[in-house]
């Protein structure tokens, strides 16, 4: 009998030997060469998935983005205090364990590598701010955030912040450590919050 492969799992494995090179060589060694060698296949067979080498860029960006965001959404849809989900939810944003570490590191790479051809996927159109929106939006629907803040200011610190916390832990990671980046987080949601997170599950 023909051996049956299963399509959309060998895209999979083809987008995850993408991360593994550019986590190794950077974008400049992701070339389709290379990721066909890591995924131990023939250039044909990846060119049989994957017709471009931006073609294979955009899915596997997108497969970041949906593995951070169906971790999110497990999250939302907890049954814990809104003050804990939205700590635990920021937590999961920034890159403070080896796998966010790595999705982090391969995201900003290809933002950067993107950030000039505006006929690929745009990496740029970023999500996270309409995500801070939404939290602070939550917050305030939940009566945690402080009445006298101005939520529209708010949703931009808050996306400054994770932003920065997410670059500086990649570049400074000695100096920006999981335990600094926690406090800091709490630390930042206790001057927006009028309750504050009794005992933070640390991830």
């Amino acid at each position: 009998m023909p051996k049956i492969v299963d399509h959309e799992k060998r895209k999979q494995n083809i987008a995850e030997a993408t991360w593994r090179v550019i986590l190794e060589q950077g974008m400049e060694g992701a070339t389709v060469r290379n990721i066909a060698k890591k995924a131990g296949l023939s250039l044909g067979a990846l060119r049989y998935y994957f017709s471009t080498q931006d073609e294979l860029f955009v899915y596997a960006m997108k497969l970041v983005k949906e593995n951070a965001t169906a971790r999110i959404n497990e999250i939302a849809l907890s049954d814990v205090p809104p003050y804990e989900k939205v700590f635990n939810i920021l937590l999961e944003i920034v890159p403070i364990n080896k796998e966010t570490m790595a999705e982090m590191e391969v995201w900003f790479a290809y933002v950067f590598y993107t950030r000039h051809k505006e006929d690929v996927f745009d990496a740029k159109k970023n999500e996270l701010f309409r995500g801070m929106e939404k939290l602070i939006e939550y917050l305030d629907q939940h009566q945690i955030l402080r009445p006298s803040l101005d939520k529209v200011l708010e949703a931009e610190r808050l996306y400054a912040l994770i932003d920065g916390l997410a670059l500086h832990a990649l570049l400074e990671p000695q100096r920006m450590s999981k335990e600094r980046i926690v406090n800091l987080i709490e630390y930042h949601l206790k001057m927006i919050c009028v309750r504050e997170l009794n005992e933070p599950k640390n991830k």
